[in-house]
């Protein structure tokens, strides 16, 4: 900095003024401020960035949680925080908990220690089994939980709409013509599953569609996000072993809908010619699966950053000695449609084309 002022012919003071950026670099001329970057520049000066945040007590550091890195539906949450922090000039310090309740505790303890700014945690079915609410709680750390629906005044949440976007899937499915459904619905434990229940149930009722209790399953309670694909799959077997006619099936996730393929596939049931499945999150291989299938997008990378944007306006408020209550949003879903749905009744194209093979049919 005194190799910049004399650079500058400026003193030492006043390149301190401007380089911070401090409240009084207001009243210091257009031109000396111009004169003292340009030395700057040309000596290749940089701020020392750690005594800065020393000084002002802030780190420009968020603490990003999630239970489980190899979850699909973290990817593109993850995406939306890292990008909305650069934006904010904020660094993502990012820690994954491997669905253990000690380690989530220990990487708590870790980004605090790290003195982070803000708060935000992704949520899984493992969020659901332990206590970590009251754990962020008395931590006095501008928090935002995704991906699961609060009701406190202290940590904030952003989510999907998931009455909507399981309104949105039967929808679709009655439009195509599907009377006979199946559906696969989430483990009880887990805090999506009742309200994608009642979107479910709230189009039956205005559509006076029956809903054949035969033809309705429920995934296990589990810990781990990755076990939809193979409960997916069982859970069609045992449907199919039922003997209860049904043209559509309603999975509960992307994971458990690709599992439900597979079963129906073994099954020499072809997807979407004699059965369509429609899944909830449009996780990335959603477009590439064969068939491409049609889902419920959750606006993942807008959850992200609107995550961030709330803990942003705590941690201005924090740093203005102002209180900041806590705000739970909740995102529209959007319909994607894709190659693993058609109407029904279908039109055999030819005699003895798999789509004209019986379905299987209750005796």
């Amino acid at each position: 900095m005194r190799d910049v002022a004399r650079a500058s012919g400026c003193s030492a003071t006043t390149v301190s003024i401007v380089l911070n950026n401090a409240p009084l670099a207001r009243y210091i001329p257009a031109s000396t401020k111009d004169r003292i970057e340009k030395a700057a520049k040309k000596l290749g000066y940089r701020p020392k960035v750690v005594a800065h945040y020393l000084r002002s007590k802030r780190n420009r550091t968020v603490g990003v949680m999630v239970f489980d890195l190899t979850d699909p539906f973290c990817t593109l949450i993850l995406r939306g925080i890292e990008n909305a922090l650069y934006q904010a000039a904020y660094i993502p310090l990012l820690t994954d908990a491997h669905n253990q309740r000690p380690r989530f505790e220990r990487c708590l303890e870790l980004l605090l220690d790290h003195k982070i700014e803000g708060l935000i945690v992704v949520a899984n079915w493992l969020s659901v089994d332990i206590n970590l609410l009251a754990d962020i709680e008395k931590r006095n750390v501008p928090a935002a939980i995704v991906g699961m629906e609060l009701k406190t005044e202290s940590l904030s949440s952003v989510l999907v709409d998931n009455e909507a976007g399981a309104h949105l899937a039967l929808q679709h499915l009655h439009s195509l013509g599907h009377r006979q459904i199946a559906f696969l619905r989430g483990p009880k434990m887990l805090g999506d599953s009742s309200p994608r229940w009642r979107g479910i149930n709230s189009f039956a009722r205005s559509a006076r569609l029956s809903i054949d209790p035969r033809l309705v399953v429920d995934l296990p309670d589990s810990l781990d996000p990755n076990s939809g694909f193979e409960q997916g799959f069982k859970l069609t077997e045992e449907l199919l072993k039922r003997k209860r006619r049904f043209t559509a099936l309603l999975a509960f996730d992307d994971m458990t809908a690709f599992g439900a393929i597979r079963a129906l596939a073994k099954a020499g049931l072809r997807v979407p010619d004699d059965c369509s499945v429609i899944g909830f999150d449009d996780v990335a291989p959603a477009a590439l699966s064969v068939p491409s299938l049609t889902s419920v997008r959750q606006p993942m990378e807008a959850m992200g950053a609107t995550a961030v944007g709330i803990v942003m306006e705590g941690i201005n408020a924090a740093s203005e000695g102002q209180e900041f209550a806590a705000v739970h949003r909740k995102l529209a879903p959007e319909l994607v449609v894709r190659e693993s749905t058609r109407p029904w009744p279908k039109t055999p194209s030819r005699k003895g084309h798999p789509a004209s093979r019986p379905f299987p049919i209750s005796s």
